[in-house]
């Protein structure tokens, strides 16, 4: 790749990057720090001498290891990537998830007994958090995952498109144990998380909490979901497609150490 004569400025340190010729901005750097204390950024150029000079400023001012997200077919970005020392570090399969009760099943889903399903904004926000953080952890790339108050508030209850009826909390006993989390994206609702407590695993309460959280998008007219899945994790990908999901592509995490 040619060298460049583009002046890196930091807009917001450690945030925000940009690449400039003559005062015109030719290209733009952007880092999305996560509550697990990783750094995933992203580039947006068509010039290949201004990505080099945008991700090499962007890998010297951040803290190391650095990360970031391609789909897997993208093969020139992969190549770029891969040129600046980027390796793979993890692999996503994404699926569009019917809602349709007959065509995932979960028509005949129960609540099993001693539990009830209570929506997001009708719970204690603390132990919510702390349910989250405590699920995330076991999510393959999610480990380390520390919920701040705040953050967690805003991204959660200020989210444009967060739903009620479809993040829901499964509560035994006074106990938070589980949750989905489907967010009402307008073109594709996406499937955020669901998860249960280990000692509540293996009774059929991740099918009820899907079961509650698709119906109300089925009744609008919503027919798929989408939804992903780590390659390492064959009890999601197993209910995924237990649920009629169907892959449609894949995202590759590179890091550069």
């Amino acid at each position: 790749m040619e060298s460049t004569t583009a002046l890196i400025v930091r807009v917001t340190p450690g945030v925000h990057w940009h690449a400039l010729e003559d005062d015109v901005v030719v290209g733009r750097g952007h880092a999305l720090h996560r509550a697990d204390g990783r750094a995933f950024i992203s580039i947006d150029t068509w010039a290949d001498d201004v990505f080099v000079a945008l991700a090499e400023a962007m890998t010297q001012d951040l803290p190391s290891p650095v990360y970031t997200v391609v789909a897997e077919d993208d093969r020139e970005h992969l190549g770029r990537w891969s040129m600046l020392g980027f390796r793979d570090n993890r692999r996503e399969d994404e699926y569009a998830i019917p809602t349709a009760p007959e065509a995932t099943g979960l028509g005949s889903a129960v609540l099993p007994a001693g539990f009830t399903l209570v929506s997001a904004d009708r719970v204690d926000e603390d132990r919510l958090r702390a349910l989250d953080q405590e699920l995330r952890q076991d999510v393959p790339g999610y480990a380390g995952w520390v919920n701040q108050p705040e953050e967690f508030h805003r991204l959660t209850f200020e989210n444009r498109w967060f739903d009620p009826t479809t993040y829901l909390v499964a509560v035994h006993e006074s106990e938070y144990v589980g949750l989905v989390r489907i967010l009402g994206l307008p073109r594709q609702p996406r499937l955020g998380l669901v998860g249960v407590l280990p000692a509540y695993r293996r009774r059929g309460l991740a099918r009820a909490l899907l079961a509650a959280a698709m119906r109300p998008l089925f009744e609008r007219g919503v027919s798929t979901v989408s939804g992903e899945a780590d390659e390492s994790n064959p009890a999601s990908r197993a209910l995924l497609k237990g649920l009629g999901a169907l892959r449609t592509g894949g995202a590759v995490e590179l890091v550069r150490r």
